[in-house]
């Protein structure tokens, strides 16, 4: 049974994010408040290490960050601590098929997320089938999903998967993105033959290419071993299946009130949504305010 909370595990998009991806004034309050209180707040995202960096340049945080699901682990100096990256030869694979497929990807490397230059054009046509296709369809949602997805920093445009064959730099993530249900299932289960990868999820229009031992479960073990803070002590908040990890690995799992009803299902417990300032209602459930804060 989990005792005191000395590590909060926090995810990012949908989680301490709003819907114009920026951290509320409450959020970042509330973290700092728990800092101040001895406790160990970790980001635990599925975006690159530097795009967190981007959203944090004006909060004045510092944490440890783990980014692209689990294959990175940066120290709160920015300097890179662990990392687990896909065998290149399985990248190439992959990222062939889903080409070939005319999906929209994301490589996910040290510096840069790689892109096809033909990529947004690609979700573009999507949109208008489906559109055709079902006249009732959210068009505005379809493009805020595609919009957000472009908000990254670091993007660098590719002509093909072949620019990258050859490329030193480790690949850690591979994010296929389609608005077609069908198309996603396809390529969710395309690749269960590669032994050292993983799938998941992190949204609803995508699926996600990771080593078999990167994961937000895995990296939080690591971390929690290199803090010296036993697993009972930690908590971990999210609101996607790529979240399930860590909440399994942690000593108490919290879900967003945004969650799927299938992690809420999952979870010890669940907090408010995002919009509500969910993380902040949680951190001060789990340290009561004080007088002199």
């Amino acid at each position: 049974m989990i005792r005191v909370v000395k590590l909060l595990a926090v995810d990012l998009d949908g989680t301490l994010l709003n819907e114009e991806s920026r951290i509320s004034q409450k959020n970042l309050d509330a973290i700092k408040y728990a800092q101040s209180n001895g406790v160990e707040v970790i980001i635990a995202t599925g975006r690159a290490h530097f795009d967190v960096i981007e959203i944090f340049k004006d909060t004045g945080l510092k944490t440890w960050i783990i980014a692209a699901n689990g294959a990175t682990i940066h120290q709160p100096n920015g300097e890179l601590f662990h990392s687990k990256a896909i065998n290149h030869e399985d990248a190439i694979t992959i990222l062939s098929w889903l080409e070939n497929e005319n999906f929209y990807y994301e490589v996910f490397s040290n510096h840069s997320i790689f892109t096809p230059q033909n990529g947004r054009e690609l979700l573009a046509i999507e949109m208008d089938r489906l559109k055709s296709a079902n006249p009732d369809v959210s068009i505005e949602k379809l493009k805020y999903a595609a919009e957000k997805q472009y908000s990254q920093m670091g993007f660098s445009f590719i002509k093909s998967y072949q620019d990258l064959i050859g490329m030193k730099e480790d690949i850690y993530n591979i994010l296929a993105f389609s608005f077609h249900e069908e198309k996603l299932k396809k390529g969710s289960s395309q690749f269960e033959y590669l032994e050292d990868i993983t799938i998941v999820s992190s949204a609803k229009h995508n699926f996600e290419f990771e080593h078999k031992y990167a994961s937000k479960g895995i990296a939080l073990e690591i971390l929690a071993n290199k803090l010296g803070i036993p697993l009972t002590d930690t908590a971990a908040v999210g609101d996607s299946f790529n979240d399930l990890s860590m909440m399994r690995a942690a000593g108490k799992s919290i879900a967003m009130g945004n969650a799927l009803e299938e992690i809420k299902d999952l979870c010890n417990e669940v907090t408010l949504p995002n919009v509500e300032d969910g993380v902040a209602h949680l951190i001060y459930s789990l340290i009561p305010v004080t007088a002199d804060y």
